[in-house]
């Protein structure tokens, strides 16, 4: 099969002049439906790597702990420290005993090494796995793109679908590098400090829990509301990045067409309401940090208070009294930390719904269990009673029947809406039929696996696709194991081997990501040369000549004769005078077929396709008022 794009009918909601949201329809940014569903599923993803997580669990606690053991070892030094100034001022002691400091603080160096060791192990394991469940989405993503029916992306921006591959994809990544690891490490600092804060003096610690409530009551309030704006952030995101690839993707048409203020017009709407949404939801993030800190300076103000008091009592020493400020301040950290993770994670649990909603679209209908194989096909083709629409509710292709015999050549006319490239459509299965059968030599096109079907089928179509490589494997794309000499062959068969030589580096030039650096024409003949490669039992030419000069398109005519020889072929054509020798035409006119026959027969009837004939030569005229 050498070309598969198709033109794609409007479908869905009011579009923009690219395809994407109309500048009148609001995008809208709700709280994320299924916020357990979501991560939930993404646990999932991270739930086969559960022996590494399991390792980073660990070596996180592990770090954890040895860094809560710090303090109170500070806190020995500081004791020993106070404890021999004052005996040298009283004069009943030794002195500072350095030996002791020094013992502590090479145990103080030790614990925290051991601790930064376990921190980066926990970290380089965590990093891989991350990489890894993102590198799965992104494969799944892409598996999905493939089996989307083509309704789908009538729908749906190109760069919507890409924010999710991106932007969506790294926010998931970002929160597994970095915010799962230090959830397990704020969770047992904050469990371990508590530990040791009962350690030192139990009144003082419950005087210092007293401020949880408050924190997570505070917190709360701050997560209820910004949760709406995280998911609008994502959803605008999308929105702007589809716009911004459309307007470049056709940056030419809309130069033309004096565009640009609108579509800057477009994008500054857009982006204000990613602005909007993203201030929002940064404002309320940042909320966090100074209402931690306000009610960690709280917990230090009741540490003085209490333990200046308890000190001038002799229950408990300076050097504890340093210590448990110190824990005042790991408390209130992890959890500033966890309140900070918990707005990330609202940022990741709207970007996993949207992944998950793209990996949730209905897929294509699946292929037939046992479908039918040929290695040949006759070319025998019927359409029975064929009933289709875009939509349900609206029937395009109302009780289509015609019966193709091997080796004809169809030609399929008719105004623009009629149907045409509709039918190339059903015949392809790129859509299935809301009624009716279409046979291929006398199997029913659904009893084919679609690669199978299409395998059978070459398809040059007026829009053209080609891709950044260079010229000899966009040809070879007709067939992968082309010899160099197969692809020549068939581009001087198509009459391309002519201008391919005179192009800087012939076969072997790259076309640029959009084939820009060459013509229009000669993209078309590249395309067919890519049809002629592939050598299919049957043809199908939507206006395959549409964008060649006329003397241009006579040798293509010749080359596509013989390419048709004994091969049923369809034929979409406007121009009617290049389907005269035509063995079957059917004329459609709004889904159905009203007239067929061969050019003469049909032209003698004097009917709706001799009209159409005879419009092409016949002066315009204007239409009464």
């Amino acid at each position: 099969m050498s070309e598969n794009t198709t033109k794609r009918p409007p479908a869905g909601p009011k579009r923009g002049p690219m395809g994407g949201p109309g500048p009148g329809v609001p995008i809208v940014g709700a709280k994320a439906r299924d916020f357990k569903g979501s991560m939930g599923r993404l646990l999932k993803y991270i739930g086969k790597y559960k022996i590494a997580v399991i390792v980073v669990f660990i070596f996180a606690i592990a770090s954890a702990v040895f860094s809560i053991i710090g303090p109170k070892l500070m806190g020995n030094a500081t004791t020993v420290l106070f404890e021999g100034v004052m005996g040298q001022i009283s004069g009943s002691g030794d002195g500072i005993d350095f030996v002791r400091i020094s013992q502590i603080l090479i145990m103080l160096v030790i614990l925290y090494g051991i601790s930064a060791l376990f921190g980066y192990i926990q970290g380089y394991i965590m990093t891989g796995v991350a990489n890894k469940v993102t590198y799965r989405l992104r494969k799944d993503i892409s598996q999905k793109v493939n089996t989307l029916p083509l309704s789908y992306f009538d729908r749906n921006s190109h760069g919507d679908v890409l924010s999710r591959v991106t932007n969506d994809v790294d926010t998931i990544s970002q929160t597994l590098n970095q915010s799962l690891s230090q959830i397990i490490t704020s969770v047992t600092m904050v469990v371990g400090v508590v530990v040791m804060m009962f350690t030192i003096n139990w009144v003082m610690t419950l005087v210092v829990l007293c401020i949880v409530p408050i924190a997570l009551a505070l917190i709360f309030q701050v997560v209820k509301r910004s949760q709406k704006f995280f998911k609008q952030q994502q959803d605008y995101l999308g929105s702007v990045n589809g716009h911004v690839e459309e307007m470049f993707g056709g940056h030419n048409v809309i130069s033309a067409y004096n565009g640009e203020e609108e579509s800057i017009d477009v994008f500054n709407g857009e982006n204000e309401k990613l602005y909007s949404a993203a201030w929002k939801a940064n404002f309320m993030s940042g909320l966090m940090q100074p209402i931690m800190a306000f009610i960690g300076n709280l917990g230090y103000v009741a540490v003085c208070v209490l333990g200046g008091w308890f000190a001038a009592q002799g229950t408990i020493t300076v050097g504890n009294i340093q210590s448990f400020v110190q824990y005042v301040r790991n408390f209130t950290q992890p959890l500033s930390q966890l309140a900070n993770i918990s707005n990330i994670l609202q940022q990741t649990a709207a970007a996993s719904e949207r992944v998950f909603e793209f990996l949730n679209e209905p897929e294509e209908a699946p292929d037939t269990i046992h479908p039918v194989k040929l290695d040949h096909v006759d070319g025998n083709v019927e359409f029975k009673d064929v009933h289709f629409g875009y939509t349900p509710d609206k029937i395009i292709i109302e009780d289509f029947s015609a019966k193709v015999k091997p080796g004809q050549k169809i030609a399929i006319v008719g105004p623009t809406g009629a149907g045409k490239t509709t039918m190339i459509k059903l015949l392809m299965r790129f859509y299935d039929l809301n009624s009716g059968e279409i046979l291929i030599d006398g199997h029913d096109s659904m009893d084919f696996t679609r690669a199978d079907l299409r395998r059978h089928f070459g398809m040059v179509l007026q829009d053209t696709w080609l891709y950044n490589d260079t010229i000899m494997e966009n040809i070879r794309y007709g067939r992968m194991d082309a010899t160099d000499e197969e692809v020549i062959a068939a581009a001087k068969a198509a009459h391309a081997h002519h201008f391919i030589k005179a192009l800087p580096h012939g076969y072997e030039m790259i076309l640029n990501e959009d084939a820009s650096n060459i013509s229009q024409g000669q993209k078309q003949l590249l395309t067919i040369a890519r049809a002629i490669l592939a050598d299919p039992d049957m043809l199908i030419l939507d206006e395959a000549t549409s964008s060649v000069d006329t003397r241009t398109e006579a040798l293509i005519q010749k080359a596509m004769d013989a390419l048709m020889e004994n091969r049923t072929s369809f034929v979409i054509a406007h121009r009617l005078s290049t389907i005269k020798d035509a063995d079957l035409i059917l004329v459609m006119k709004d889904g159905d077929i009203i007239e067929q026959g061969t050019h003469d027969a049909l032209l003698k009837k004097g009917g709706f396709y001799a009209d159409l004939y005879n419009s092409q030569f016949a002066p315009p005229t204007a239409e009464a008022s």
